[in-house]
């Protein structure tokens, strides 16, 4: 059983097509990255999943079975716009939000201390909500989203607004979640976090898929064309300019980034550079998620 599917799934406004044909599946217990330019339909996605709105075509099943409205309370949901109220305590509202997924009052008071004091912010329960800063609204609603123990959690820019520090506690809490069973959809534009974070990847432009899959299997795909080079002593590199086996070279603070051309290797390139030079440092570097991401989008585009 799969925690989301959707079947070819489609939804527009009006003459605009916001969600095309998509499909995917996201498994138990898995960290899955909902990616794409704005406007790409992640957030319209996201919501026929929630039901709040309903697909034109195509069909989304949530845990197991076609979606209805009972399965809410098995979910949990972090918009990307805050949706807190300003002028009630932050405690008087993490508990209102629990009661209303069914929790008695001490069990809701007691869950928002346990959270409080994870994410080190029990101190700010007595304030209102506008007498915080927006990192600090934003770990209340993180809070607020998994009170109830949600089986599925929907993270929509979970880390907006959030500084090192705190972003790293609620990547922490995250991976605990799905070490614990739970599901995590989230979508982001940042990259480096889904790349140290997920499992599998969609990402989507202009309503479709454009990739989709296990995030290790897609870099794999992408090879490795691009190498790092530090010499010893001065050196730059013009030296590598022109070469047949480079198709790009950059000179950064204290190293060369090559790409490499079609058909060569890095191999080759090695054998080639130390023939002429001492080199410290040979490196070959896998493609990351945004160099990929900037890519595909590219050529959808074009």
């Amino acid at each position: 059983m799969y925690t989301v599917e959707l079947n070819n799934v489609r939804k527009s406004f009006g003459t605009y097509v916001a969600v095309d044909d998509l499909s995917f599946k996201i498994a138990p217990g898995t960290m899955f990255g909902l990616l794409g330019p704005n406007g790409a339909g992640k957030t319209s996605t996201i919501r026929m999943m929630m039901g709040i709105t309903m697909p034109d075509s195509g069909e989304v099943k949530m845990l197991g079975a076609p979606f209805t409205g009972s399965v809410l309370k098995r979910i949990g949901y972090l918009p990307e716009e805050r949706g807190l109220y300003p002028k009630m305590k932050v405690i008087d509202q993490l508990v209102f939000i629990a009661e209303l997924h069914g929790l008695s009052p001490a069990e809701a008071r007691r869950r928002a201390q346990n959270w409080g004091e994870r994410l080190e912010i029990a101190q700010a329960y007595p304030k209102k909500t506008n007498e915080l800063s927006k990192g600090m609204q934003q770990k209340i609603q993180f809070i607020s989203t998994l009170m109830h123990e949600p089986e599925f959690i929907i993270m929509d820019e979970p880390f907006s607004g959030l500084d090192p520090v705190n972003s790293r506690l609620l990547e922490d809490v995250l991976v605990d979640l799905c070490k614990q069973g739970r599901t995590v959809l989230f979508s982001t534009h940042r990259m480096d976090q889904v790349e140290k974070l997920c499992d599998n990847i969609c990402l989507v432009n202009k309503g479709k898929a454009v990739l989709s899959g296990n995030l290790r299997e897609i870099k794999k795909r992408y090879g490795h064309n691009r190498v790092q080079i530090a010499f010893d002593g001065q050196q730059n590199g013009h030296s590598l300019q022109g070469n047949p086996l480079a198709s790009k070279v950059e000179t950064n603070e204290g190293y060369i980034s090559v790409e490499l051309a079609p058909n060569a290797s890095a191999q080759q390139l090695l054998k080639e550079v130390s023939a002429q030079s001492a080199i410290s440092r040979f490196e070959v570097m896998e493609p990351s998620l945004e160099e990929i991401f900037i890519d595909v989008v590219g050529k959808t585009d074009a």
